[in-house]
């Protein structure tokens, strides 16, 4: 397979818009409009199964780990979500005319990608802190492969510093071409959606791991966390979405 594209970093820097949304009652009311709307795209234009939905908790603080495919992985992951979660978005999503506004008032935590983003990362720690539910794409972009790419480290790092479990929710046939093509022939396009079990990193598990700063023990424990968080997602797909996970790549 060839590699793709190094991962890419934000041109746009707007460090005054990163922070954890205050819970306000406008605000879980408009998370409860946005969740129906989606919902509804998700039944008008795709054919939405799943399974493993009896693994979703109660509450948290929790770290969801998903896969990135294509524009309807949103649609298609809300409408099984039983919770309104926090969701880190790229700040290049800000930019756009009518849909950044909307998802600022919707709350994401704004995430510049490729670069040191501590205020995002504190964002995110912040709200694990509160028992909230953050979602995370550690690819941190659609696959341009159509399959699984190599994990970013900022989900590691967040399950390390926070103690907090991580469930992987994975989707198939997301992908642009896959959907659109079959919206162009009004027809609407099968995905499917697979929760996973609960887990913590191994390295977590067995206890507190050194998280100081260009620390090597950190950055090994990190790198070492992405691998197990990438391979469960992984476990989770049929083999032509495995990528960078699947045993031929390992091997």
């Amino acid at each position: 397979m060839n590699n793709p594209p190094p991962n890419p970093v934000s041109e746009v820097w707007r460090p005054e818009l990163v922070r954890l949304p205050e819970l306000t009652r406008a605000r879980r009311a408009f998370r409860i409009f946005v969740q129906g709307v989606l919902k509804l795209i998700a039944k008008v234009c795709l054919k939405v199964s799943s399974e493993g939905v009896e693994n979703f908790p109660q509450k948290g603080p929790l770290l969801v780990v998903i896969n990135h495919l294509g524009d309807a992985d949103t649609p298609a992951i809300m409408s099984v979500l039983p919770f309104l979660p926090d969701v880190l978005g790229k700040i290049e999503l800000f930019e756009i005319p009518v849909l950044g506004k909307l998802m600022d008032w919707y709350g994401v935590i704004w995430l510049h990608r490729g670069r040191a983003d501590t205020r995002a990362l504190r964002a995110a720690l912040d709200g694990l802190a509160d028992d909230r539910i953050i979602v995370i794409a550690p690819e941190g972009r659609y696959s341009l492969t159509g399959a699984l790419e190599e994990g970013t480290g900022g989900a590691a790092f967040l399950a390390y510093k926070s103690g907090a479990m991580i469930l992987p929710i994975v989707v198939t046939d997301t992908e642009n071409e896959n959907v659109y093509g079959h919206m162009k022939r009004f027809r609407r396009a099968r995905v499917h959606v697979k929760v996973g079990k609960m887990f913590k990193l191994a390295e977590q598990a067995r206890g507190a791991v050194p998280m100081r700063s260009g620390s090597k023990v950190r950055q090994e424990a990190v790198d070492l966390g992405t691998r197990q968080i990438m391979q469960a997602l992984a476990d989770l797909l049929p083999e032509k979405y495995q990528g960078a996970y699947s045993d031929h790549e390992i091997n």
